[in-house]
């Protein structure tokens, strides 16, 4: 990955361009991350919809520990938004510029954590399983509120329920046939370029599901290296330019 490009996926300044690449690289490690976490603990992490509705089942059931389970999961993946708000904010205010890079590292720490500790948690069995959900969901939540913030919530990584429902509206649009030609009102038109976006986005999530499925299949837990490797090129150069940065200050100084 040539060093520019890198610093521009995660770099303090964007581009749309930059946001288009990173949200389909997020949504490629999403889908791996949610295919491979459903392998190891039998549930999907990325979908806290789905999550929801389990816990209000469970609630209804008089299954309590299940409800508790669900609760947390909803729980870890809110407190991950709110680190990623914390580290970004933080550094802001400091003047730094790695303010994205420093949240996709800190989940590239606790993908490779769990990919190392995995076949403990495995040993461990049922006890383990609630915290193996919460540990993914937190770092899904920590991913998608970086996303977020760099879009300015325009790009979703985790779950597609929205990104499909946003290709809808666009094919719908771009299959509008204009019979007055805007005589009267505005001709509806498609927004193609965010239709590119949107679909990109999809396949990405789709083929990375495709990958951690395979991967864990095949590699077990070793299959989150990978993924961790990716989201440590997507932050390092940012982290490492501010690094280099802040010790020419120092040294000036």
């Amino acid at each position: 990955m040539p060093i520019q490009y890198a610093r521009s996926l995660a770099g303090h300044d964007r581009t749309p361009s930059a946001n288009h690449h990173l949200g389909v690289a997020l949504a490629f490690v999403a889908g791996a991350i949610n295919a491979g976490g459903f392998l190891a603990v039998g549930q999907y992490t990325s979908h806290v919809t789905g999550i929801v509705s389990g816990v209000a089942d469970h609630l209804v059931l008089g299954e309590v520990m299940l409800a508790m389970a669900g609760l947390g999961a909803v729980l870890s993946f809110l407190l991950g938004a709110a680190c990623t708000a914390v580290m970004i904010n933080y550094v802001r205010r400091r003047g730094l510029r790695c303010e994205y890079a420093l949240p996709l590292l800190a989940e590239a720490v606790l993908l490779l954590a769990f990919g190392v500790l995995g076949a403990r948690l495995a040993i461990a069995g049922a006890v383990a399983i609630p915290l193996t959900v919460m540990l993914l969901c937190f770092m899904l939540g920590l991913q998608n509120a970086v996303i977020t913030k760099v879009s300015r919530a325009e790009i979703r990584t985790t779950h597609m329920t929205g990104t499909v429902t946003d290709i809808g509206i666009e094919l719908g649009k771009l299959l509008y046939w204009n019979a007055d030609r805007g005589a009267v009102q505005p001709k509806v038109l498609a927004n193609r370029r965010r239709l590119a976006l949107l679909a990109s986005l999809l396949v990405a999530f789709l083929a990375g599901g495709m990958a951690g499925a395979l991967g864990f299949k095949h590699l077990g837990y070793l299959s989150t290296v990978p993924l961790a490797a990716l989201l440590g090129l997507l932050a390092i150069v940012p982290t490492v330019d501010e690094a280099v940065r802040l010790f020419a200050r120092h040294s000036q100084g």
